[in-house]
């Protein structure tokens, strides 16, 4: 399936895999780093200390004038997201024409750098450009949620404890909202209070979940 044209204002889910399925996480540093630059680049704003920002993100330090920043300069938002071991998924509200493009090309080159510098390694990491799926309803918004959130159920040890996965804004929906300004969920919670939508990811068969996500296909 082609990938969606990007549209301001609208939302959109976004994901990416590994070159031939290869892990793009090896450890929480890596994870750490992802996360990192998705905070950081939803504005245009250049860190030149990234690693200084990865430990201000790993305590949930976002008071400084380097991330006040960003939202002078924001062209994206982020609605939800996973990190599995070789594959993402994302919920990214446009703000300013052109963001989601621009937004994915520098965190997926400049997460690549990273990695490849890591772990001397050279080439492609991803294979082949973001995929992204125009989300046309509120009822898809919802179930794709809910699919991405449950994710981390095809991992060994985690069915059933997706909420407690660290790499996923579930618990940011569910319980509390750890990123503050750089998470905004509000177009979903604004129909569900945190308890309503934990029992409506966990509770909801997972083949009604998955009827409902037209783009499942392109998780395999």
């Amino acid at each position: 399936m082609p990938r969606a044209r990007l549209a301001e204002g609208e939302y959109f889910h976004v994901f990416n895999r590994g070159v031939e399925k290869r892990l793009i996480f090896h450890d929480d540093y890596d994870r750490w780093r992802f996360l990192t630059l998705l905070i950081v680049l939803q504005g245009d704003v250049v860190f030149p200390q990234i690693g200084r920002v990865v430990k201000l993100v790993k305590h949930w330090m976002f008071d400084g004038e380097e991330f006040r920043d960003i939202f002078k300069r924001q062209y994206v938002e982020v609605v939800a997201f996973c990190l599995m071991p070789n594959h993402f998924h994302l919920i990214l509200h446009e703000i300013k024409k052109g963001g989601i493009s621009k937004f994915m090309q520098r965190l997926l080159n400049a997460y690549t750098k990273y990695f490849n510098t890591k772990y001397s390694r050279t080439g492609h990491l991803f294979g082949g450009k973001f995929q992204s799926v125009h989300v046309d309803s509120n009822a898809y918004l919802n179930y794709l949620s809910a699919y991405i959130h449950l994710n981390p159920r095809e991992l060994k040890g985690w069915y059933r404890k997706e909420i407690k996965y660290h790499w996923s804004s579930f618990q940011d929906f569910a319980v509390h909202n750890r990123f503050g300004k750089f998470l905004n969920p509000s177009i979903i919670l604004g129909q569900f209070n945190k308890k309503e939508y934990k029992i409506f990811v966990e509770e909801t068969p997972i083949k009604e979940i998955e009827e409902n996500v037209d783009d499942k296909s392109l998780f395999n």
